[in-house]
């Protein structure tokens, strides 16, 4: 890894070398010189500081968070100037070869490759600026920038009770990782503003330890709903990513979040179904245990389906929506709607009418939002929250209203 980031610097540097070329000072020159290196591997270095100390402590000082912050924020930004230099080595090699074949008899002393271009770095600054100063907005502002969702979903055999029926969901909360209470209020605010007829929560309410949530369990419990507020586990609900003193250590940890998921008003569906009803009609709230291909497969969708029947109309509640794709959307038992969370959208990305990229999308196809296969529906929500870098660039957080409607014949 370390020659990796060495590798990169010292590509970076020859763009640096030509930017400062043209400084007559040498001292200006020699101090961009020895802060660039100071700034790269300081960051470095404080990183692997901050790792030792995350083991033991189980929580990210404000130190470490910034750290990972702009270290995050100098990779992507050189790795934008990296493509300009990278595109004119190209155009360098491909016209030195053909000076090579084109002159018959070139000088012996002239290079092979042409040299490099001021334009073409003062270029790549200005581009690579971009990603900087939207990663500068993503950790101040736009972690905090919460947008509303709104969707529209028509299914044919919707109890007729259940016309208009608004589900309000948010998931990966990790509350270990917010850093202004007020801005976490306010999206909460939002959240309950929407009047929907039931809030979901899929997951993921801690980074680690259940202590996390304490200071916003007040605010989570004065959300309120006319037909309740449900949730289930996401897998970093689990401690599994931190080292425990002991296996008991652990399992406390992990009843204690159950306990805070009761404190707070929600009923935690473990593998467990849970009926709504309205008129005479019923509708099924159903809530696995964490189940993800990479993330361990604890949910046993059979046990949450236990009192449905194949044809009831279904909403499960999934942390990671590679469980749909796995076992869901091809069930013999109809799951009409899967609500789940889990992926952040990688937390940076670009979102533009007819354009959606994150680099999420390697590792997870359909990442975010609505996707009908088999007559199922799931929906992945971007997050609440977030975590490892404390911001979102691109990719907001996300509050979620769904609105159940009956096809019209």
């Amino acid at each position: 890894m370390f020659i990796i980031f060495l590798g990169l610097d010292l590509y970076v540097f020859q763009g640096i070398k030509m930017l400062t070329a043209g400084i007559s000072s040498g001292l200006l020159k020699n101090g961009i010189t020895i802060g660039f290196w100071i700034i790269s591997w300081g960051l470095v270095l404080l990183m692997i500081y901050g790792f030792f100390g995350f083991r033991k402590t189980h929580h990210f000082t404000w130190v470490s968070r910034w750290t990972l912050n702009f270290f995050i924020t100098i990779l992507v930004t050189k790795i934008f100037f990296i493509f300009f230099l990278f595109s004119e080595d190209i155009y360098r090699f491909v016209f030195g070869v053909g000076q090579k074949i084109v002159q018959q008899n070139p000088a012996e002393d002239q290079a092979f490759f042409p040299d490099r271009r001021l334009f073409f770095s003062q270029v790549g600054l200005m581009v690579a600026s971009v990603p900087f100063v939207s990663f500068l907005y993503g950790m101040t502002k736009g972690k905090y920038n919460y947008k509303i969702h709104h969707h529209k979903l028509f299914f044919d055999d919707l109890p007729a009770a259940f016309e208009g029926f608004k589900i309000a969901q948010f998931s990966d909360f990790h509350s270990g990782s917010f850093d202004d209470p007020q801005e976490v209020q306010k999206g909460l605010n939002m959240l309950q503003n929407q009047n929907c007829d039931l809030i979901v929560f899929t997951g993921d309410l801690v980074n680690n330890s259940a202590d996390e949530v304490d200071p916003y369990k007040h605010m989570l419990k004065e959300l309120h709903a006319p037909y309740g507020k449900f949730s289930i586990l996401g897998n970093h609900d689990y401690g599994d990513y931190i080292e425990w003193p002991s296996q008991n250590e652990k399992q406390n940890n992990l009843q204690q979040l159950i306990n805070n998921h009761h404190d707070m008003g929600f009923r935690l569906l473990q593998d467990e179904s849970h009926a709504i009803e309205k008129k005479g009609e019923k509708i099924h709230i159903l809530g696995v245990e964490n189940w993800g291909v990479g993330f361990g497969k604890s949910g046993n969708l059979e046990k949450a389906l236990v009192g449905t029947q194949p044809n009831d109309f279904k909403v499960l509640l999934s942390h990671d929506p590679t469980h749909w794709e796995h076992e869901v959307k091809m069930h013999s038992s109809n799951i009409h709607l899967t609500l789940s969370g889990h992926t952040h959208g990688a937390q940076m990305g670009v979102e533009i009418p007819g354009f959606k990229f994150s680099p999420v999308q390697f590792r997870y196809p359909h990442w975010a939002g609505l996707k009908e296969e088999l007559g199922r529906i799931i929906h992945i929500n971007r997050g609440f929250g977030f975590l490892a870098f404390a911001g979102r660039v691109g990719i907001w957080p996300e509050i979620t209203v769904i609105e159940l409607l009956k096809k019209q014949v």
